[in-house]
């Protein structure tokens, strides 16, 4: 059945990859990685974000990542953790649409400029959430980790488009 473009098919491939990035936040959680800086995590669910803006749309990308945030937020974390992660799912998704729409950049570039958004966003709510601008001297390690693990997250991103695209056809 189809109304509004969306298929039963497209649906339930949104819902699996909805249940994809929650296990990947959920293996996330799990990984011992504490750099020493706050906020600085690997990014494993964007993997499903990448791909989605790649193989699928925009609006595909934002409804699975906003239900993945809330979802895994409700289930693992609590009322901050959820802010913090809309505002840097949203800058990040945001800022990959665009830079997805320009002609001449990679799925690396634009999933290094979505993890360097990713902890912007989130240093943006913290200062406002703490009320100091201080908390800026962690944006050089959060734009350096957000490099790093935005060409991780890319190189991985390309393999699964590379691999997986078959399950985007109709």
């Amino acid at each position: 059945m189809k109304k509004n473009g969306l298929t039963t098919r497209k649906i339930a491939r949104l819902g699996l990859l909805t249940a994809a990035a929650m296990i990947l936040s959920y293996v996330e959680s799990l990984i011992p990685f504490f750099p020493g800086v706050p906020g600085i995590k690997l990014g494993l669910p964007n993997l499903v974000t990448v791909w989605l803006l790649w193989l699928g749309t925009a609006g595909e990308a934002l409804a699975v990542s906003v239900m993945r945030i809330l979802l895994t937020g409700f289930l693992f974390g609590n009322l901050y953790s959820i802010l913090f992660s809309l505002a840097g799912g949203l800058l990040s998704l945001a800022a990959m649409t665009v830079l997805r729409r320009l002609e001449g950049f990679s799925i690396y570039g634009v999933s290094i400029l979505g993890g360097v958004c990713h902890n912007m966003g989130q240093l943006l709510v913290a200062v406002l959430v703490v009320e100091t601008y201080r908390l800026a001297w962690y944006l050089p390690v959060l734009l350096v980790s957000g490099v790093v693990t935005g060409a991780v997250i890319g190189i991985v991103s390309g393999i699964m488009v590379r691999r997986l695209a078959f399950m985007w056809k109709e």
